[in-house]
């Protein structure tokens, strides 16, 4: 009798030492749990479609071509040949005599639209003032006859050789009008009063564009014109008068900014 209750006092206590393990054991038993996707990196936001001023993005044409119209600002040059002068006083010819201007450099605007890839129409517009004197022949030395103000629009239709490359030259031909205006006589030989008739001739020229950044463009033209002068000066009462023509032909040198539109 003692015997089996010794025996059912450790079996009671056997079950108490497991009861707390298997209790354990059951609640280790891990939960079942959903794996969410990781979601994927966000890359930060772009502007699209803006392009600074002075950048060259994706969107930038490269080259010029059909529908491009630019504006030019260049410091330009004009050197006046002053061929073939001729001199009369009071009708007279002054054997040896002849005309002389000077060079002037002035800012010049041009405007500029491409027809086709490779043509293009420009109009230069400037105005320069230069100095006129008459030399040699019975005038001697040099003698200030006065100045005067030249305005010489000049269109231009140019062929260019390298539409849609950075660097694209060219050669055109054009004509060329020029208005004096803003004449003064000097005094000189008594005159006071000078003028000049309207005139006009053809010109050619050659030049290089060449594309900087987006859309700025540096520029470099050299223009040759063929016009001639028909000048006169007189005195108060029209006593003393001097005519002179002169084949001016001035060679015009430019260089300067463009920017596409």
């Amino acid at each position: 009798m003692k015997k089996m209750r010794n025996t059912a006092l450790a079996a009671a206590l056997g079950a108490a030492a497991v009861a707390p393990v298997a209790g354990h054991a059951q609640t280790a038993t891990p939960s079942a749990y959903v794996n969410a996707p990781l979601a994927a990196p966000v890359a930060p936001s772009r502007p699209h479609g803006h392009c600074g001023i002075f950048e060259t993005c994706a969107s930038t044409k490269i080259g010029l071509g059909k529908g491009d119209f630019m504006i030019r600002l260049s410091a330009v040059g004009v050197l006046p040949e002053d061929r073939d002068s001729k001199v009369w006083l009071d009708g007279k010819a002054l054997p040896g005599a002849r005309i002389k201007t000077t060079n002037q450099v002035m800012p010049e605007l041009t405007f500029e639209y491409f027809l086709t890839d490779n043509i293009s129409l420009d109009l230069i517009a400037t105005s320069t003032r230069h100095e006129v004197a008459g030399e040699g022949g019975a005038l001697g030395g040099k003698t200030d006859v006065g100045s005067a103000w030249v305005l010489p629009p000049t269109i231009t239709a140019a062929w260019h050789f390298r539409p849609h490359k950075r660097l694209n030259p060219y050669v055109g031909v054009g004509g060329t009008m020029m208005w004096f205006h803003n004449m003064n006589a000097s005094g000189a030989l008594g005159l006071t009063k000078l003028n000049s008739g309207f005139t006009g001739g053809p010109s050619i020229n050659a030049g290089v564009d060449y594309q900087l950044v987006g859309n700025w463009f540096f520029n470099f033209d050299v223009k040759q014109m063929f016009v001639r002068m028909h000048a006169w000066a007189e005195n108060g009462s029209e006593t003393t008068k001097v005519r002179a023509h002169d084949s001016l032909d001035p060679t015009v040198v430019s260089a300067g900014i463009a920017y596409r539109f």
